[in-house]
């Protein structure tokens, strides 16, 4: 267990190089899922030099460091996290539109749906499919996220991340390996930072439409009033998780606590209050045992698990 006293020392680090740092902050107020205990120390670094400075003085001072993005696909445990989570967020959500190649320079912490925005106000195409989905940059290009037929790896040129060794690198497409849910950045230790995306010219009218037909879409289809981490399991070869879940009898019926299997989407754990981290990682078992019994399959956790079990009493 690290000395707590690094605490302190985080939080001077960020106000002499003034970027936001906060103790013991509540992380259920910090992830979609809306649960999760206390970070010991979270920082919003605004810069890349801040990653890079927080990652060093994690190396030195022998301190857990966790690496936050919009929260939307994490679940914290109850008990909280011990060290230092960094938060790529809106302090690192800086976007930049070159108009005459068509690129936009785009840093870890901003959301896909406000890069998807930006390029339809510039009349650039290529990334409708992400106007709905709530993750930022850099946990897109981490897991080549994607939707409604694009991924990112349809777009990305380049990455600059922050080695394990605290050291700036540029990855080209060609050697991040995207595949379903997977980039070569994935058990690297890497920290994506910035992303460039080769975009192409297109009808502003034309992508505002199809930008409401997804929105559309995902309303008709997910449970957007209520607290979760989106879909809870990765896409079994030739299937669909949802359509097991369902096919399994769990779907609106499956519950612990304030954890519920979504009655509009299978494939979505929602957070009907009150609701533990606990309380979601027992029916994500639930539902993993109920499907290899039922229908044969074992299903594989998208949403990332983060943090500690409370101490016992």
């Amino acid at each position: 267990m690290p000395d707590p006293a690094y605490i302190d020392a985080v939080v001077a680090l960020g106000q002499e190089h003034g970027f936001r740092v906060r103790a013991h902050e509540p992380m259920c107020d910090h992830t979609s899922f809306r649960v999760g205990g206390p970070a010991d120390v979270l920082a919003d670094p605004s810069a890349p030099e801040h990653v890079r400075l927080l990652k060093s003085f994690a190396l030195q001072a022998k301190v857990p460091f966790a690496l936050l993005g919009a929260g939307t696909n994490v679940l914290v445990r109850d008990g909280g996290i011990r060290g230092i989570v960094c938060r790529l967020g809106p302090a690192m959500g800086h976007i930049e539109v070159d108009h005459v190649s068509h690129r936009m320079s785009v840093q870890a912490g901003a959301l896909l749906r406000q890069v998807s925005l930006r390029a339809a106000e510039s009349g650039i195409s290529g990334m409708e499919w992400a106007v709905g989905i709530p993750g930022n940059v850099g946990g897109a290009v981490f897991m080549n996220a994607g939707a409604h037929g694009g991924t990112m790896a349809d777009v990305v040129v380049s990455v600059t991340t922050l080695t394990c060794q605290c050291e700036f690198r540029t990855w080209q497409a060609s050697e991040l390996a995207f595949g379903y849910r997977e980039s070569a950045l994935q058990g690297t230790g890497d920290i994506v930072l910035e992303a460039t995306l080769q975009l192409e010219p297109g009808s502003r009218e034309a992508i505002e439409r199809r930008h409401q037909e997804i929105l559309e879409s995902r309303r008709q289809a997910q449970p957007l009033d209520l607290p979760s981490a989106g879909s809870v399991f990765k896409r079994p070869p030739g299937d669909y998780a949802g359509r097991l879940i369902e096919a399994a009898g769990l779907k609106g019926r499956a519950r612990v606590g304030g954890a519920v299997v979504s009655e509009k989407h299978a494939g979505f754990i929602v957070n009907t209050g009150g609701a533990t981290a606990a309380d979601v990682l027992a029916l994500i078992e639930l539902v993993q045992r109920t499907v290899r019994e039922r229908m044969g399959v074992e299903l594989e956790p998208e949403v990332r698990v983060m943090g500690d079990d409370p101490a016992p009493l």
